[in-house]
């Protein structure tokens, strides 16, 4: 417990000196965006079993509501990203009324297929820019008041944003709501038993994930200024379960852990491989998958409580 603390105090303490210390704030800021996908993505598979491939769509179909809001209607950061909320919710409730009752490999599957549908309507949707997507979306002000121009300031609002949805995550699963959840995803016959309504839990916890996920993804859109095609594509459902299962399904800082190893690969090597990054990066996984089964930080924290 106490190592934990000290660690939790040296990650804020790198945190915010990110920008003393010389590293780019859009990278830091895309990290943490795609972090948050990933904590978002860890509520629905390591606390309640469902294995989805298909939340790019509420990541993507966020991030092009924001987009559109703040390019063709001039709405300011904070309307934008809770429209973008908005869209990922209902969507997510959309897909989970349709996937919730299915198990195993057939929802994974549906999720797949609703996915590729979402996919489909962003590709030919007049306003979302087809196949060259939103470009040059405006950060706007916060609450019409603070500029968002600056990398260093915004930097500094996506990361109370990264903060206050960890420890939203971290309170959700911890309340009796996210132990029913566990109990399900460990052996959801009895928890029927016990007189639980499954799917009405397991369809919150859906909801409750597809929203955070297009959290990340509103955040991604005005950090980086586009929204493309990219973020509703099956490859980056693929990159957050990847980032999922690198660090550590079930653990809460795993899936920050895993995101940081994936996007500093992937922003780094791919100048000196191109595209052979996807290749390294598979065969990291590969590696971590044979050696470390629980996750980077699934390991670690099972070797400190055995020591």
């Amino acid at each position: 417990m106490r190592a934990a603390a000290i660690f939790y105090v040296l990650a804020a303490l790198f945190a915010l000196s990110v920008p003393l210390l010389g590293i780019y704030p859009v990278f830091m800021m895309k990290l943490l965006c795609f972090a948050m996908f990933a904590c978002a993505y860890n509520l629905l598979l390591g606390f309640s079993g469902m294995l989805s491939f298909g939340h790019a769509a509420f990541f993507g179909a966020s991030a092009y509501a924001t987009s559109w809001l703040a390019t063709a209607h001039h709405w300011d950061a904070a309307p934008a990203i809770l429209a973008g909320v908005l869209a990922s919710t209902v969507l997510g409730l959309l897909v989970g009324v349709i996937a919730i009752r299915r198990r195993g490999i057939y929802f994974a599957m549906i999720t797949l297929a609703l996915a590729q549908l979402i996919y489909f309507v962003c590709l030919e949707a007049p306003f979302t820019g087809g196949e060259n997507g939103l470009q040059g979306v405006p950060r706007g002000t916060l609450l019409g008041i603070v500029s968002l121009r600056s990398d260093v300031l915004f930097y500094y609002l996506v990361l109370a944003v990264f903060l206050a949805q960890y420890a939203f995550i971290r309170r959700v699963v911890q309340s009796p709501f996210g132990q029913v959840l566990k109990a399900i995803r460990e052996n959801e016959p009895r928890a029927v038993s016990l007189g639980y309504d499954v799917n009405r839990y397991r369809l919150l916890a859906f909801v409750l994930s597809a929203s955070l996920a297009g959290l990340a993804g509103s955040l991604k859109a005005l950090v980086l200024g586009f929204a493309t095609l990219s973020d509703v594509q099956q490859a980056n459902s693929g990159e957050v379960i990847l980032m999922t299962l690198l660090g550590g399904t079930g653990t809460f800082f795993g899936p920050v852990a895993g995101a940081a190893v994936v996007v500093t690969l992937q922003e780094y090597l791919s100048e000196i491989v191109g595209g052979w990054v996807t290749v390294i990066i598979g065969a990291v996984f590969v590696a971590c998958v044979l050696t470390f089964r629980r996750g980077l930080v699934g390991t670690i924290s099972a070797l400190w409580r055995r020591g």
